[in-house]
């Protein structure tokens, strides 16, 4: 269009408003519907409005239920069609009795009908249902009334699904906690002849007493509702684990924000929150509506976002509520993810598998413990009045270059977050910070600045330029730093024995050949409790990716506390089958050396 002819510039003065106006009139649906409405400009398979059946290629899309509308069609749509329910309208249905909710067409691919058993979606139009609770799929020919009124058994992830009637009788039972709450009494003392039909108000100070009936009401509460919790909880048989999925959206390169959608899908979306909206803190409430020992919570996102949620479940403890205390298992997104990787569940997630597949991994996964550390900064000084900084390890603690080349990551990352969006462009300012450090040894001759201390006894150290505390078996993006290579092999480092492994590093140019297979770390030995003194000028520290600038200093690292988290053993890495037979050969060794000892 040419801006010079006259007619066309109103022709465009006129386009541009309207299409403003769509948009704020779009938007306004999006914020006033019970649907999670999403925009997308082209659907990753052939799509069918679900009001007007004709065959778009972009619209809008429920993240929560899967319908996908033309936009002329959304409000229609959104008139027309039930979402997902998080909760039943009435209470009066069992918590685990609920009919199928049908939406058709635009069946998943390669999905089969429950009743004839062959492929559905396969024809050019809308057709076909979906369950959007239990994903069963069926032909608009096999459709009877009693597939319209069956119950909904919530299908494969029945065991991780908060069925919608289970939060209805929790939201009953609140009510009635609060109608328990305005119970009244009347004291022996005040109860005389002239009295037993008049209610006592507590005289002059009835607005500071705790009536005794008040206290015989809430212990009376607290055992029905823990009769109620088992009731509720045996309905759904001694499988059932529900599932607390914690999402940060904006790890990833905002894959997070797809997985939310996914989620939301296949399991009931008040289990589902993005924590950079909902806290930790507040969103593992939900588990204290849930059995004991229950639920398990699965952390989409880096290690930092681990590390966020394990902090929000020491606050649990710290508030008495033990008993429902999730075991956490971890989707990785992101660069790094050494946590995850160490649990079974690798370096980090693209895609590759789908997310159903995950809910399953989920499902087969065991409990197991890991130890998390106190590391605690104490400024030198005599007139230093600030408190001591504490942080809480669940990776590792170093000082020396691989912090500084985190430490420089970090703050280019600050004053431009857009650039690094990418895991390759991630290691390759990696790359280029250890190369450069290589050449000007910025933390050399680190042994004259700090002395060690590993249980009490000091170490002597040789000529190192960095050291490196280890709670887990991976550092550096994958590497297995204690173990080694090569005829030099240590038995393989725990997570939950309570020691700490302490190696060093000669430099940069060392640590890279380290996380290439091509040499070893300098093993220093394992402590309970960690001591480290820095005597002079400023070295770059980092817990657990996260750097900063230290001055003199007295670091302490000591045991804090365990975490309940789910090891996932069907994701193995070639560092792991290769440490595992390494361990098996020793293992050989020895028990021959035994034979030929007798």
């Amino acid at each position: 269009m040419c801006l010079t002819d006259g007619q066309s510039a109103q022709d465009l003065a006129r386009w541009l408003p309207q299409r403003s106006r769509r948009q704020l009139h779009r938007r306004d649906i999006f914020r006033k519907s019970k649907h999670g409405w999403r925009d997308t400009d082209l659907f990753s398979q052939p799509t069918y409005c679900c009001v007007c059946a004709q065959h778009i290629l972009q619209g809008a899309f429920c993240d929560c239920c899967g319908l996908r509308v033309n936009e002329g069609c959304l409000k229609k749509a959104d008139k027309r069609f039930q979402c997902k329910e998080i909760m039943l309208k009435s209470d009066t249905r069992a918590p685990d009795a609920m009919p199928h909710h049908w939406i058709r067409g635009n069946v998943p691919l390669c999905s089969y009908c429950v009743v004839c058993k062959q492929q559905c979606g396969t024809k050019p139009k809308l057709c076909d249902y979906r369950c959007i609770w239990c994903q069963k799929t069926v032909h608009d020919e096999c459709m009877k009334n009693s597939l319209k009124n069956e119950k909904c058994d919530f299908g494969e992830f029945k065991n991780l699904i908060i069925p919608p009637g289970y939060i209805t009788s929790i939201n009953q039972m609140r009510k009635n906690k609060k109608t328990d709450y305005e119970v009244k009494t009347v004291h022996d003392e005040c109860m005389k002849n002239s009295l037993k039909n008049e209610k006592c108000d507590f005289g002059e100070f009835k607005n500071l007493i705790i009536p005794p009936g008040y206290i015989t009401s809430i212990n009376q509460m607290r055992k029905n509702k823990k009769t109620d919790y088992e009731v509720l909880a045996s309905k759904f048989g001694k499988q059932w684990t529900p599932l607390i999925i914690l999402a940060n959206s904006r790890s990833g390169t905002n894959m997070g924000e797809g997985l939310l959608g996914e989620f939301k899908i296949l399991l009931n979306p008040v289990q589902v929150f993005d924590v950079t909206k909902t806290p930790p803190v507040k969103a593992l409430q939900l588990c204290t509506l849930l059995p004991c020992h229950s639920a398990r919570v699965l952390v989409c996102g880096g290690d930092g976002t681990v590390g966020w949620v394990l902090d929000a479940v020491d606050e649990m403890k710290i508030k008495g509520q033990e008993k429902y205390i999730p075991q956490v298992a971890v989707l990785p997104l992101g660069t790094g993810n050494d946590l995850s990787n160490t649990l079974g569940w690798g370096t980090g997630y693209a895609g590759e598998i789908p997310v159903a597949q995950v809910l399953r991994n989920v499902m087969e996964a065991d409990g197991i413990k890991l130890d998390r550390w106190k590391v605690q900064v104490t400024n030198k000084g005599y007139y230093n009045l600030r408190k001591p900084k504490e942080f809480t390890m669940n990776n590792y603690f170093s000082i020396g270059p691989d912090a500084l080349m985190a430490l420089n990551f970090h703050a280019h990352r600050e004053k431009a977050p857009s650039l690094f969006s990418s895991r390759i462009l991630n290691k390759a300012v990696y790359l280029f910070y250890g190369t450069k450090d290589c050449l000007v040894q910025e933390c050399k001759d680190l042994n004259k600045k700090v002395e060690l201390e590993l249980d009490g006894e000091r170490v002597e150290l040789p000529n190192l330029e960095g050291i490196i505390v280890l709670n887990i078996g991976y550092w550096g993006g994958g590497c297995r730093l204690w173990e080694g290579m090569g005829d030099e092999t240590y038995p393989l480092a725990r997570h939950d024995d309570g020691l700490l492994e302490v190696v060093g590093v000669y430099g940069s140019f060392h640590c890279a050949q380290i996380q290439v297979k091509l040499a070893n770390p300098f093993r220093i030995g394992q402590a309970h409790t960690v001591r480290l003194i820095l005597k002079c000028s400023m070295m770059p520290m980092q817990v657990d990716g996260e750097p900063w600038a230290q001055g003199p200093c007295t670091v302490t690292i000591t045991h804090k506390t365990h975490a309940s988290m789910l090891y996932f053993s069907g994701e193995q890495t070639d560092d792991d089958i290769s440490s595992a037979s390494d361990q098996e050969d020793v293992k050989e060794a020895e028990y021959s050396d035994e034979d030929v000892q007798t």
